[in-house]
């Protein structure tokens, strides 16, 4: 006999049906496997990390990761929607959650936490080589810096996403440079590495965090901000997926750059969005060669 009830699962047959009719009926070049198969680890589970998964989960992706330390207070509760465990629905999808502790610059570590550390960026080195993308969407600048090393050292794919009040930045980080092209029907990009989160800096990151009082600590957005910067970091994700040159795609540099689009569309380096005026802008940046986030003269370790 047959067990035939997860093909009859309503929960599970519906759930991607509304991609599959994009490439149905809009865009028979999309390929949904590749999407799907995309492994997910996304750094920050708060208001930023549930508005991601969510799409994420839309577009078809079935094994996510999530990483953060804190706990779930009433005020974030209307704003952070994956964490009422008991009515949501994940049937099919492989997700689980890790209780991590990220070390950060100008976080100073006592000798008794040293080991601990050791032990955390060990762990993050083994969730980096299981996965295929890395989305960061913490709260300060400076816990994404041993992430951003970790995504160039690797070669992964890292979406980040970042808001002010009413302004949002949603970038992707440019891999190592290859020296040969990914396969005999592409060839290696021509233009310069794009640069990472921490390209413009002119100083090193430090802690903007100890000195802040209660009422600043928690990020102030308006409650619309996050999910257009959730949703516009995993479309970015998604587009990049379909280009043929994958990670190494360049930057769209207008309407009828053929080179930098994919089947979606457009493959911008960073959008920049203002929802006081309701626009955004599509910017490229490239990298810096004495970056402390993406730099390689002297390595990472």
């Amino acid at each position: 006999m047959a067990d035939l009830a997860r093909m009859m699962d309503p929960a599970i047959s519906g759930r991607g049906l509304e991609s599959q009719l994009m490439r149905w009926r809009i865009l028979p070049e999309l390929n949904l496997e590749k999407v799907a198969e995309a492994r997910c680890l996304l750094l920050g589970a708060g208001t930023l990390g549930c508005h991601v998964a969510r799409t994420l989960m839309g577009w078809g992706v079935r094994n996510i990761t999530f990483v953060d330390l804190g706990k779930l207070s009433f005020s974030n509760a209307v704003r952070q929607p994956l964490f009422d465990f008991e009515d949501k629905d994940l049937s099919g999808i492989n997700a689980r959650g890790l209780e991590m502790a990220i070390p950060m610059p100008g976080h100073p570590i006592p000798p008794s936490e040293v080991e601990k550390v050791r032990t955390t960026v060990a762990e993050l080195e083994e969730l980096y080589d299981t996965h295929d993308a890395v989305f960061l969407l913490m709260d300060s600048r400076e816990s994404r810096w041993l992430l951003t090393v970790l995504g160039t050292a690797k070669n992964k794919y890292v979406m980040n996403a970042a808001l002010g009040f009413d302004t949002y930045l949603v970038m992707r980080h440019s891999p190592r440079q290859r020296t040969s092209p990914p396969s005999s029907t592409t060839e290696p990009p021509k233009h310069a590495r794009l640069g990472c989160y921490y390209c413009n800096d002119i100083v090193a990151s430090f802690d903007s965090l100890t000195d802040r009082t209660l009422d600043q600590m928690c990020t102030v957005t308006r409650p619309g901000l996050a999910p257009i910067a959730a949703s516009t970091a995993v479309e970015l994700l998604v587009s990049m997926l379909q280009h043929p040159l994958g990670i190494h795609a360049p930057p769209s540099s207008g309407k009828d750059d053929e080179e930098g689009h994919s089947v979606l569309g457009a493959v911008p380096h960073q959008l920049r969005g203002y929802l006081a005026r309701f626009n955004s802008m599509t910017m490229t940046g490239a990298a810096y060669d004495r970056c402390t986030g993406c730099s390689g003269g002297r390595g990472w370790k």
